[in-house]
């Protein structure tokens, strides 16, 4: 079996495999296609290890750089045409670099952030560093930061905005300028027992419409101006008794009719 030849290619240190990719192209599915197709992606290994350390020193190890790196190679190797004419490490390059840049931004936000925002993060994060070096020792604008990277201010807002949105704090983190301790899990609000008592008004107030006029007048004094009963009966010339009794079977009559409709 012919072995790949690791000459000197015009453009880099990249092995010559053009004969390795045409055989492979003849070769039907089987052992001997597979053991060239793997002598191919172990000779193109280092430039997929090289592209990987670009993008070191970015949250991920560098060691499951390499192992995305090496998937965008299979990847090109399998895709790869050899009948078009172009040399394999313009084809691979791009496919391998956008296999590590689909793994960052599919992997690596700690909050999900749309993949156009995502673009503009990148194209902010460039323009505020450039400009960081000629504007005398101050932050850039939004309006600098807009006009050096080609977009609108509304556009760069959001792109500094996701800035902050690649990681994440703790909610145990204690906020920035607090001295008592004070943590962002202490920020987070609780259940508010007043939309219980919303839900449960909604579902009783067109049952209370069907009531007689009287007994809705009762539960309206009783319930939403918190009268006692006795001050209901005086008002109404009624016994405390007999306020008691309507007051008793309203709320089991409308008690029945929600459970009933629930169920």
């Amino acid at each position: 079996m012919p072995t790949l030849a690791h000459s000197k290619h015009p453009h880099d240190d990249a092995p010559d495999t053009a004969e390795a990719f045409r055989r492979l192209a003849t070769l039907p599915p089987g052992e001997e296609r597979d053991r060239v197709r793997q002598d191919i992606v172990r000779a193109w290994l280092p430039m997929a290890d090289r592209l990987a350390g670009r993008f070191r020193n970015r949250g991920e190890a560098l060691e499951d750089l390499k192992q995305v790196a090496a998937l965008g190679l299979v990847k090109a190797v399998d895709r790869y045409d050899p009948s078009r004419g172009a040399a394999f490490e313009s084809f691979a390059v791009p496919t391998i670099t956008g296999e590590i840049k689909r793994h960052f931004r599919d992997h690596m936000w700690t909050l999900h952030v749309p993949r156009r925002v995502q673009d503009l993060r990148g194209r902010v994060r460039v323009a505020y560093q450039e400009l960081s070096h000629s504007v005398g020792g101050r932050a850039p604008t939004v309006a600098e930061i807009a006009e050096k990277a080609g977009m609108t201010e509304e556009e760069a807002v959001a792109g500094l905005e996701a800035l902050d949105s690649f990681t994440a704090l703790s909610l145990d983190a204690e906020l920035p300028g607090t001295e008592d301790g004070y943590t962002l899990v202490d920020a987070l609000g609780g259940p508010d027992p007043a939309l219980d008592v919303v839900v449960d008004r909604e579902a009783v107030k067109p049952r209370l419409r069907t009531l007689p006029e009287r007994e809705q007048k009762i539960l309206y004094m009783r319930f939403f101006r918190d009268m006692t009963q006795s001050s209901i009966a005086e008002d109404l010339g009624i016994s405390q008794m007999h306020v008691s009794r309507l007051i008793s079977r309203c709320c089991n009559r409308l008690r029945e009719d929600i459970m009933r409709d629930a169920a």
